[in-house]
């Protein structure tokens, strides 16, 4: 009877020391060398942000390693393993990818950033000033203004200017026909970011109108940007959702914008995942980081440099944590 009383007490230990290791064994197990593996994708604030984080890790001794990647492919690449982060998942554009990837095992949910989002069609706020199509943001003033919004390639239709393709396939051509716009609107795509924002400065300079993607946040919070009210967003309004041409004149929705992870690297690198878990930036944050690049000019890694050295009281108390994550 003591015998297995003794059996049984150190099964009951043993039991309670493996909780305890899975609990708080981030605090007891060191990060690994090898390089934790951030997406660089093609829009400013993903780029500067991805060297934010990155330059967080480096300051708590992780190796790091930046890959380009398509951005629907980004969370396939996660899952898979073939990258360890992805750091900014806007919901409108990528829920779908994102999901998707989580249901077929290996990418994890690590926490949402505090900001609403918004991505849309929308003008400078000059263009409202000036009057180029009386009735915006309302979406049907764009019935009578078409002219105003022509270019050279756009055949004597008014242009929307959408971003990369690869962004959102033809969401933006096929709410042009769901609102049955496509006879005096059409819609070009830019070949990067920084297309969208050369178009900005080309028009007000030209003195003409313009429509272009856009999203929030971003440095035009503070620049000045109205974005197009649209029919209200509905679950499977748009054609890869299960909608059709009458429903796809829908607008988007507002959103979340979250971080996702390899399911390795909790165990891999506890401490750079416990202060990637905690990171959350704001619409400010945000905003600096795509207006240093966009306004001041500085290349993406400088201005990710200028952003942790002048935000150290933002992202400081990240990494340091109860489970070590050093500082």
């Amino acid at each position: 009877m003591k015998l297995r009383n003794l059996t049984f007490l150190r099964f009951l230990l043993s039991a309670m020391f493996a909780a305890l290791v899975s609990v708080s064994g981030a605090s007891i197990a060191a990060d690994s060398s090898k390089p934790i593996k951030i997406p660089i994708k093609n829009w400013s604030s993903q780029i500067v942000m991805a060297h934010v984080i990155g330059g967080m890790f480096e300051n708590m001794g992780s190796n790091v390693e930046y890959l380009p990647v398509d951005n629907q492919a980004s969370f396939e690449a996660v899952r898979a393993g073939d990258l360890t982060i992805v750091h900014e998942v806007w919901q409108s554009t990528m829920q779908n990818g994102y999901y998707n990837a989580m249901e077929k095992g290996g990418l994890i949910d690590a926490g949402t950033h505090d900001v609403v989002t918004k991505e849309e069609m929308g003008v400078p706020n000059w263009v409202i000033e000036k009057g180029l199509c009386p009735g915006l943001p309302n979406w049907e003033a764009l019935k009578d203004c078409h002219a105003a919004f022509a270019t050279p390639d756009s055949a004597g239709k008014g242009r929307w200017l959408e971003g990369p393709q690869s962004w959102h396939g033809d969401v933006m051509p096929n709410r042009l026909k769901g609102l049955g716009l496509d006879d005096t609107w059409t819609v070009k795509f830019a070949g990067a970011a920084d297309a969208l924002w050369t178009e900005l400065k080309t028009a007000e300079k030209e003195g003409r109108g313009t429509v272009i993607f856009n999203w929030s946040p971003n440095f035009t919070d503070a620049t000045g940007f109205t974005f197009i009210e649209f029919p209200p967003y509905e679950d499977g309004c748009r054609l890869a959702d299960g909608g059709s041409l009458a429903t796809t004149g829908c607008g988007s929705p507002t959103g979340w914008l979250k971080k996702g992870a390899n399911y390795k690297f909790p165990k891999t690198h506890p401490k750079a995942y416990a202060a990637f878990s905690k990171l959350t930036f704001n619409k400010t944050h945000i905003g600096q980081m795509a207006a240093l690049v966009d306004v001041e000019g500085l290349t993406h890694e400088d201005a990710a440099k200028k952003w942790l050295a002048d935000n150290k009281d933002v992202w400081m108390p990240w990494t340091v944590s109860t489970l070590g994550a050093g500082n």
